[in-house]
């Protein structure tokens, strides 16, 4: 990275309070370094990449192309032509042998007419015809005069340029046929030479073309592909700066599609959240405004005379205290079990015997609220779970039940064992709920019906704390009800498995164990 020196002209006169001119080392304007960007491939836009990176495989592809013909023309090639030649060369000895059979005269003009028809109709080639005798009755050889005054011809001293054919007649030779091509040591002719040019040059135009459509299609797919990116970059970027409503919208089926979609899940997620924040942030404001207006206003009329600081007026501050306390020690005890910071003590817990005492003890209050209970269990019903936490998910069910049954009404428990559940229901008859308010149910500080006061409605944190507890054991609360009919809670916790106890038993000891030995290295 390069450093470029940037002068702050704010800070050429004063540095830290001391003056350039009374300090002698400091002279001149005060000067700070600023780092450029430098220049690479992460420099570029995911676009221009994509762009480029489809250029360059079209590119590879078509040297490798060039490559492979350039291999075909040197090796193949060149083997085609030498029996191109050959097959000339033979094709003319075996023609020849025919005239010179059914010619009077022997090496007239008729007899080498075959000789004669290649050497006009081929361009390029040369040929020759030789008699045992060593004589030369044909030689279509271009003969020309040289600088110094000699006759040269262009037949190739070189053998292996040269394709020749005996010419036979009756099992006898009688002479051979040479063939050539003029000026190329290859058999290659000027067509043939012509061609391979002309192939090249085509090579290097597809190359171009290839290059460029490559290019295109690059841009265009990498456009495309970059497009929902960019929309859910701006839909990130509107979130951050406030707007909770912004959605990328996006639809399909392929991958960045279901992204987008999930993204959107986020977002929705994150506005109810944000939602739910500043409505709790209200419900606790209330909440604990509530009893300090209470304890505020008695203890200002005891202060200012006029209460009298009697037991009554006493009696009123403590039990507002009371509720406040109340309410910080449910605050408290949902959020150590959101935090984890409780351990789970799991034991084998008989659900039935264990539900029947809290039914128990809770008769009396059932009784007072002018209300009957009643309680159904299946023996046997075991589970692996804390059951002081069992216990108080339960009672904040029947609580709840208690304060939303009118009087007269009647409260339900039952225990049953389904086949690899355990099930805790609480049903009443009060004045039950709707389905939207099923979803909102257990979200803190909420109350199916927000006209009661808070008396009777409760501090709207228990099904909140039975959401958490039956969570860390692994289950899961479902919601039935209807309006004016009232509603049914039932906690769902596994059943008891003692050789799933064993071996979850057994994973935590060899996961303690690894534990152990890593902090015995480090030590």
């Amino acid at each position: 990275m390069e450093n470029r020196i940037k002068v702050d002209p704010s800070l050429s006169g004063e540095v830290g309070g001391v003056s350039a001119q009374s300090n002698p080392a400091v002279s001149g304007p005060i000067v700070r370094k600023e780092k450029r960007r430098g220049f690479g491939w992460s420099s570029f836009t995911y676009t221009t990449r994509v762009t480029l990176a489809f250029a360059f495989i079209a590119f590879m592809t078509a040297l490798v192309a060039i490559g492979v013909v350039s291999f075909v023309w040197e090796q193949h090639f060149r083997t085609y032509t030498a029996d191109n030649m050959q097959s000339l060369a033979n094709n003319t000895a075996q023609r020849i042998a025919n005239s010179y059979k059914e010619s009077e005269s022997l090496w007239d003009a008729n007899t080498l007419k075959p000789a004669m028809q290649v050497a006009e109709t081929t361009t390029g080639v040369g040929v020759k015809v030789l008699d045992t005798s060593g004589g030369v009755p044909f030689d279509s050889s271009v003969v020309v005069a040289d600088e110094t005054g000699m006759v040269n011809s262009f037949e190739p001293a070189n053998s292996n340029q040269v394709a020749m054919a005996s010419i036979i007649v009756d099992d006898v030779v009688v002479g051979s046929v040479r063939v050539w091509v003029y000026g190329s040591d290859t058999f290659m002719r000027q067509p043939d030479q012509e061609f391979r040019e002309n192939s090249y040059s085509a090579l290097l135009i597809a190359t171009v073309v290839a290059i460029v459509l490559a290019s295109c299609i690059g841009f265009l797919f990498a456009r495309n592909l970059v497009a929902p990116i960019n929309r859910m970059t701006s839909t990130a970027r509107a979130i951050k700066e406030g707007d909770l409503s912004a959605r990328t919208n996006l639809r399909g089926d392929d991958e960045i599609a279901s992204l987008g979609a999930t993204f959107d899940e986020m977002a929705e997620s994150v506005e109810k959240d944000r939602m739910l924040e500043r409505r709790l942030i209200t419900d606790v404001a209330h909440e604990l405004r509530t009893p300090l207006m209470a304890i505020q206003a008695t203890v200002e009329a005891m202060v200012d005379g006029v209460y009298e600081a009697d037991e009554e007026r006493l009696v009123t501050v403590n039990s507002e205290v009371q509720r406040l306390g109340r309410l910080v020690e449910a605050l408290l005890r949902l959020s150590r079990l959101e935090n984890r910071s409780n351990p789970l003590k799991e034991q084998v817990v008989d659900v039935g015997d264990l539900i029947e005492t809290i039914v128990s003890t809770h008769e009396m209050f059932v009784a007072d609220s002018g209300l009957t209970i009643s309680y159904e269990a299946q023996p046997e019903v075991l589970v692996v779970g804390d059951p002081d936490m069992i216990r108080q998910a339960t009672a904040n069910l029947i609580s709840n039940a208690v304060r939303y049954t009118p009087e007269g009404g009647h409260i339900s428990v039952r225990v049953k064992k389904g086949d690899i559940m355990a099930s805790i229901a609480v049903q009443d008859t009060g004045i039950g709920l709707t389905r939207e308010e099923a979803k909102m149910v257990f979200s803190r500080f909420w109350r199916a019906d927000s006209g009661r006061t808070r008396e009777s409605g409760g501090l709207g944190i228990g099904l909140a704390v039975v959401k958490e507890i039956v969570d860390r054991h692994g289950g899961w609360v479902q919601v039935e009800g209807e309006k004016g009919k009232g509603a049914c809670f039932t906690i769902h916790i596994p059943l008891y498995d003692e050789e799933r106890t064993r071996a979850m038993a057994s994973h935590q000891h060899k996961a303690l164990g690894k534990q152990a030995k890593k902090q015995a290295k480090k030590r």
